[in-house]
């Protein structure tokens, strides 16, 4: 790409000059996505959309202070689906329609960011049209429009990625303005930005890297002094927001055991193989899949050091021909520089169940669409004018195929049941699929067997997941005649993962069911224990302590399962009842009156208030 010498004429001012092109490419994009708004919540969307114990404003204040209180230490994320869940509640169509206009809008801003980059780098003579004209909105259109995109619009959780990527691309923009004038006012505002940015999610610590790939490719070289010096605070921010994020990921997400236990020579090996799977599913992304197959990393077989080695010598092939164009290389040190977070080097959850994830190259894309837009763009700018038209008809082309590919992929996250089932279809081996498809099935009247069914299935491809042990417990348990053989499910997870609470808690229910109070107590404790904010443990141990007339250290505990969640209906009628066995009949019926209003009609409380009132 030609590189203005020194003394050339400056950017033109951000503007959107095109504003009808900008208007197409936002609604092309709500076009293409309108399958994902009647999506309902799927996987662990509750773990990211408010959960009830935050819903308050002392639950706000929890998401920036807590750091067990969500999944991710991503305070501004979860801040804004705070404010969601005030204006939503539990109706998916808003954040659907959120997540979809960060999506449209940040195409919008990679174009802007892109103008100002080919303008600056490509400074032409008044009057001669600007060099590779409609690029940006080319790229821009492939980003909107990639279905490799779909899981990071369609799925709320990825809500991180949309909004992150929106600061990350104003904050590109602020600093592209500051480096062109060296205004301090804009410096701060894109330093704020960027910070914003890592609140969302902390992929984006990548962003003043790419900035200096932006500046070498733009003046060949970098100056210490005026490229470097200024973001070195940004490099700061961004390695203490990353090494943060990925203690984190360890000790909160459990990013950690055996799945994750891999030397070094393994990461590379994953990272080489992913690095090209992510670039092919951009050239062709007719094979995607919510969970892809997880392969096998063995570094005494040759073949897998193809991958590491061909990124390597595609590096120095761009590498060797930088003084003729260095576009090539700056595009494919973005892609690889903001793909790094997300290759296996450093442990991500989602790596549990596949090396490579849809949503995990959402930031990267940018590099090689980037690329794509001004390549094409060049390309049809050298026909004859006569067939110039051809270009705007490819544009054409590939946004109807890649809208539809778009609209068919959204199809995929509409529920729970259609995602694991066409995971299942496009991945049979896939463990976590037929785990979570069981969960689905086990809460729909008479799809209990089946459900049991996926479990086992689940187990039988990997029989170490304490997890599916617990689910295939609890299935088991609603079984009659089986609750033997769901506490024994229960103690294999136990075995498994000594601090699951889900199994403690589960397991509690069982010997509680079964008269082994002591041994139930026990294990409510224990799933405490491991998770202090386990609601349901506080309330059921609660009722055991009322049960067996340890009325205070009940009501206690089921006091403390109230403060965790506010609007926990259960457990505001056993407070009721244990006041009520411990004489305090005011306070119980205060509070069965607090059910109704919680839950109006809400049978057991409204006959302890008859009750209550027919005995005075």
């Amino acid at each position: 790409m030609k590189v203005s010498p020194p003394g050339a004429a400056s950017p033109k001012p951000i503007s959107i000059g095109n504003t009808g092109t900008a208007v197409l490419v936002f609604f092309a994009t709500i076009v293409a996505y309108l399958p994902s708004l009647s999506g309902d919540f799927i996987w662990n969307d509750s773990d990211y959309v408010t959960a009830p114990s935050l819903r308050s404003l002392d639950g706000l204040a929890r998401i920036w202070t807590d750091l067990g209180a969500t999944q991710q230490y991503y305070p501004l994320l979860h801040s804004a689906f705070w404010v969601q869940h005030v204006l939503f509640g539990d109706n998916t169509l808003g954040y659907h329609v959120v997540t979809l206009l960060l999506h449209a809008g940040s195409a919008i801003l990679f174009a802007l960011v892109l103008r100002r980059l080919l303008d600056a780098g490509n400074a032409g003579t008044a009057g001669v049209p600007r060099p590779y004209e409609g690029a940006e909105w080319l790229a821009a259109l492939l980003f909107a429009l990639h279905p490799a995109h779909v899981e990071s619009v369609a799925w709320i959780t990825e809500q991180k990625n949309t909004l992150s990527l929106a600061f990350y691309l104003a904050a590109a923009l602020a600093y592209l303005h500051y480096d062109e004038r060296r205004r301090p006012g804009a410096y701060i505002v894109a330093l704020t930005l960027f910070a914003l940015s890592l609140l969302c999610k902390t992929v984006t610590a990548t962003l003043p890297a790419a900035l200096l790939v932006v500046f070498w490719w733009e003046r060949g070289r970098l100056d210490w002094r005026r490229d470097v010096v200024p973001l070195l605070p940004w490099f700061a921010i961004g390695a203490a927001a990353g090494l943060f994020s990925s203690w984190v990921e360890r000790t909160y997400v459990c990013a950690q055991g055996a799945d994750f236990n891999l030397p070094m020579g393994a990461r590379l090996l994953v990272a080489g193989r992913a690095i090209w799977f992510y670039a092919a599913t951009l050239v062709w992304p007719l094979h995607l899949n919510f969970i892809y197959p997880r392969w096998t990393v063995d570094g005494a077989v040759g073949w897998q050091w193809l991958f590491p080695l061909g990124v390597v010598a595609v590096g120095a092939a761009l590498w060797a021909i930088r003084r003729r164009t260095r576009g090539p290389l700056a595009a494919f040190l973005f892609f690889v520089g903001s793909l790094f977070p997300a290759l296996g080097i450093v442990n991500l959850y989602g790596a549990r169940y596949s090396w490579v994830w849809d949503h995990w190259q959402y930031l990267p894309d940018l590099g090689l669409l980037a690329l794509a837009g001004v390549g094409i763009t060049a390309g049809w700018q050298l026909l004859a004018p006569r067939q110039r038209w051809l270009g705007p008809g490819l544009a054409a082309a590939l946004a109807l195929l890649l809208g539809a590919l778009t609209w068919s992929q959204c199809v995929m996250f509409h529920d729970n049941e259609t995602l694991y089932l066409t995971t299942i279809e496009r991945n049979p081996g896939s463990w976590m699929a037929h785990n979570n498809l069981g969960l689905a099935w086990s809460k729909m009247p008479g799809r209990l067997d089946d459900a049991v069914a996926q479990y086992q299935e689940a187990l039988r491809l990997k029989p170490d997941i304490a997890e599916t042990h617990t689910n295939l417990g609890s299935a088991w348990s609603r079984m009659p005649g089986r609750q033997a053989d769901a506490i024994e499910q229960y103690e294999e997870a136990l075995r498994l993962d000594p601090k699951y609470a889900d199994a403690h808690f589960y397991l509690a229910n069982a010997l509680a069911q079964s008269g082994r109070i002591p041994e139930a107590i026990q294990h409510y404790e224990a799933a405490l224990l491991s998770d202090p904010h386990l609601a349901e443990a506080s309330n059921n141990l609660g009722m055991i302590l009322c049960r067996i007339g340890q009325t205070d250290d009940g009501i206690r505990r089921i006091e403390a399962a109230i403060r965790m969640q506010p609007d926990f209906v259960q457990a505001h009628f056993a407070r009721g009842a244990a006041l009520l066995q411990s004489g305090r009949r005011d306070e119980a019926v205060a509070e069965f009156e607090r059910v109704l209003q919680l839950h109006p009609d809400f049978p057991p409380a409204v006959r302890m208030l008859e009750m209550i009132r027919t005995s005075r």
